[in-house]
């Protein structure tokens, strides 16, 4: 290698054959090499802020490590150079080792390739790359928190008369730790429902959190259950509210702080449950409540909040544009829902008079080709009763739900505004003590100036306790919205692609069916 390359310039000095001219020149390079690598690990030690030199490779700790010595050290043969420095340390090398260590040692055990971790370099690039937030490492350590089915069958109606009521049966099925088995059932009345909503709405609602809503009272389905006897409206009516209970149930055990909640667990298991009061919507709880939903709505328009957080400023306006829209889809949703029940009352009686013209009808072709049409808009018929039921129960009933929702979201909003109103209050009540406290020193009171600052100290308390209680409700409203806008898009998503599938299915089988019948109305001779 050394004969077929030329040596690079040493000066003007003459040597005595050109042998001896190549191996001072071969010495020279390797000598110059050496010191260039000592001086590099020399550098890398000297420096505790530079990255771990196991995670570089030997050629870039050489330039960058030691750039302007190296320039002094190599002369114009730079390729050759590394080329050594490479040769001479390997994995197995001292050197390396000794890079490697984490204290410099004069006695270092040589260390196996196999025992550096790429783990360890991992960590010294770019840690914000590879972070991972709070809610997702809680959600994926709790992926086994929303184990657990619930469902309500069974309506059955208890008693006569007006005291007569629906029980339903509660069946659950979970893996949990927290719950005594994993399949009971229990029967519940629709005030029980009514009666676990109320208590966890005093719980939560008023810290940030949105707990789905009850399903509402039917004054008139319900007296018709009551009094009237077994007709389709009744049946129609107590499976609607079946359905809803359901989807109550379900919405509030996938919220992972309802679901620790003892009084759910209490409402799901315990064969004996005290009777829910104070839920009959004609009772003075009842008028009360309306009175103080009154009260509130005139509080919410007479204050005025400076709201200094962009975000609930959007969220606020956002909320309000949703639930209108959501709105003006369920009512055309409704009459939808309404105009295919009409269009199955008309087909089926325009089966029941297409059947009568055909057994009036003489012509044998003719009259079998009327009566399978009769046949026809009678399938025709189930069909749009089916796809009514769709209409209703897969998209009308998600709209509805889901109205009632952005309802509670709107709620916790008035509650930050109460909470944020508390604080304004405190911090006025301690103004005005220290205003009183600054007159009695004025007018040399000091019988008086004691209660006065344990006032102040109190209220100081009080408006701290108020900005912290407004700060953990953001903080959780936040949070709440986050998981709310998840479960919301999941819903619709889930619901729409069934509700799409219904229709592709009516449509088939209405294909299916007067594809069947046309070979009969081409027969007609």
């Amino acid at each position: 290698m050394a004969a077929e390359r030329e040596p690079p310039p040493f000066g003007d000095g003459d040597l005595e054959g050109e042998g001896e001219e190549e191996e001072d020149a071969e010495f020279r390079e390797l000598e110059a090499s050496e010191d260039l690598f000592v001086s590099t690990t020399s550098t890398l030690e000297s420096s505790p802020s530079s990255p771990d030199p196991a995670s570089l490779p030997v050629e870039d700790i050489s330039v960058k490590s030691n750039g302007p010595k190296a320039e002094v050290l190599v002369d114009d043969d730079h390729e050759d150079l590394f080329a050594e420095a490479t040769e001479e340390v390997s994995l197995d090398s001292p050197e390396k080792d000794y890079l490697n260590s984490p204290e410099p040692t004069p006695a270092i055990t040589p260390v196996s390739p196999t025992l550096i971790a790429p783990r360890a370099e991992l960590k010294m690039s770019h840690p914000k790359m590879f972070e991972v937030s709070k809610e997702e490492l809680e959600e994926e350590a709790n992926g086994d928190v929303f184990d657990i089915h619930v469902s309500v069958s069974d309506p059955e109606k208890v008693g006569d008369g007006m005291n007569a009521y629906m029980a339903y049966s509660v069946s659950t099925k979970t893996t949990l730790s927290m719950f005594n088995s994993k399949e009971f059932a229990v029967k519940r009345r629709f005030s029980d429902f009514l009666g676990l909503h109320s208590k966890l709405a005093s719980k939560y609602i008023h810290v940030g959190y949105i707990v789905p809503p009850a399903p509402e009272k039917s004054l008139v389905g319900m007296t018709k259950v009551k009094v009237g006897k077994e007709d389709p409206s009744s049946a129609d009516f107590v499976e609607k509210r079946r359905a809803s209970l359901e989807r109550y149930l379900q919405r509030t055990i996938k919220h992972p702080t309802l679901l620790q909640d003892p009084d759910l667990r209490q409402f799901l298991e315990s064969t004996e449950l005290p009777r829910a009061v104070s839920t009959q919507a004609l009772s003075g709880a009842g008028i009360l409540r309306m009175v103080n939903k009154a009260a509130d709505a005139v509080n919410k328009m007479t204050i005025k909040m400076n709201e200094s957080d962009a975000w609930f400023e959007e969220k606020q306006q956002q909320f309000e544009n949703l639930d209108q829209q959501l709105r003006k889809l369920q009512n055309s949703v409704d009459l939808l829902v309404c105009h295919r029940k009409e269009l199955s009352v008309n087909t089926a009686a325009f089966a029941k008079s297409a059947a009568m013209l055909g057994n009036s009808e003489d012509h044998t072709a003719l009259s079998r080709a009327l009566s399978q049409l009769a046949e026809v808009e009678e399938k025709i018929d189930q069909l749009h009763q089916e796809q009514a039921n769709a209409d209703f129960y897969l998209f009308a009933e998600l709209l509805s739900d889901y109205v009632r929702l952005i309802t509670s979201v709107k709620g916790v909003f008035d509650y930050r505004m109460k909470c944020w109103q508390k604080w304004q209050d405190a911090q006025a009540t301690l103004q005005k003590k220290r205003e009183a406290d600054a007159k009695l020193q004025y007018a040399n009171k000091p019988d008086k100036l004691q209660q006065a600052k344990e006032e102040i100290r109190e209220w100081e308390a009080r408006v701290q306790q108020g900005e912290r209680d407004f700060e953990q409700i953001s903080k959780t409203i936040r949070k709440e919205v986050g998981r709310f806008e998840k479960e919301r898009v999941k819903d619709f998503k889930s619901v729409i692609i069934k509700y799409l599938e219904s229709l592709v299915h009516t449509q088939q089988q209405l294909i299916k069916y007067w594809e069947a019948f046309l070979p009969e109305a081409k027969a007609i001779a």
